[in-house]
């Protein structure tokens, strides 16, 4: 009679651990950082709709590295998580760390009780309403959570990113330096194995925190190609959106003064944005 294998669970969780990291790495890094007026979500990802980036809530943002089936099953629980506890009790109750328990719970069970461990890391961020506030957490396969202070890492080759981050990386650095920086270590240094990425190859949003409420703002088009420009005068982002379906990523509108705040004339009421004045705050995503 053949007798069973038995596999101590040191080494049962050794491999699971080694068979999640393995799979993280083979994927595109993702860099989540703060900067002065908020924090900035930069991925290599030439999808326009299958996101590595997008919204929990509020001010609240959401960023996976790994296998996109999983850490998008994530993202959708997230979201759900948060719309409930804000309609059951107030909107001010959901938390990024709130939602970083929730995620620990969840794939902790995944990794102890299930036939194969989630090959994901993600990362959750809420901007504050100044920079000492921010909270960035970063949560790994196995559940396991930091809480990071002013940039995080995750995926592919991080270490290397990480380390360059940290010597370069200053709390009070505009939007288009953080983003040039990001997009710079993305590509790799110089010589074999470099990558120059176009604004069409990046997926890049913000949680701008002089924006009313909803602080999630995706960034593309002429905007982006601007920030990322090292001879533009562009620093930061309009606080709010044109109004108008698909503008939201011009660099200037009519209807502006010129630094993206809706004029007299445009309809908007001060504070707002047109495109939610009818929708239902708790559902509608940005994503």
């Amino acid at each position: 009679m053949t007798m069973p294998m038995y596999v101590s669970p040191e080494q049962l969780m050794k491999d699971r651990a080694d068979f999640a990291r393995k799979g993280i790495a083979r994927g595109r890094s993702v860099i989540v950082a703060s900067y002065a007026t908020g924090i900035a979500f930069v991925a290599e990802n030439p999808s326009r709709t299958l996101h590595k980036v997008s919204e929990l809530y509020d001010r609240i943002g959401f960023a996976g590295a790994g296998k996109y089936n999983e850490f998008e099953n994530l993202r959708v629980a997230g979201i759900r998580y948060a719309d409930l506890r804000g309609y059951s009790y107030d909107r001010t109750d959901v938390t990024a760390r709130g939602l970083a328990n929730a995620y620990t719970q969840t794939l902790g069970t995944i990794f102890t009780q299930e036939s194969k461990p989630y090959e994901v890391e993600i990362a959750v961020a809420q901007v504050g309403a100044s920079q000492d506030e921010d909270q960035i957490y970063r949560l790994t396969y196995d559940g396991s959570v930091t809480e990071e202070r002013g940039f995080v890492v995750m995926g592919g080759t991080s270490e290397p990113i990480a380390t360059a981050l940290r010597e370069h990386w200053a709390p009070d650095l505009p939007l288009a330096q953080v983003l040039r920086l990001a997009v710079g270590l993305l590509e790799g240094p110089d010589g074999e194995g470099h990558r120059d990425l176009s604004a069409t190859e990046l997926e890049v949003a913000v949680l701008d925190r002089r924006r009313p409420r909803r602080t999630f703002r995706r960034l593309g088009g002429p905007l982006l190609e601007a920030l990322l420009d090292a001879d533009s005068t562009t620093a930061d982002v309009p606080t709010q959106d044109d109004s108008r379906p698909g503008l939201h990523d011009t660099l200037t509108q009519p209807g502006t003064d010129g630094n993206g705040t809706p004029s007299a004339t445009d309809g908007i009421p001060d504070g707002g944005d047109a495109r939610h004045e009818h929708s239902n705050p708790q559902t509608q995503r940005e994503d």
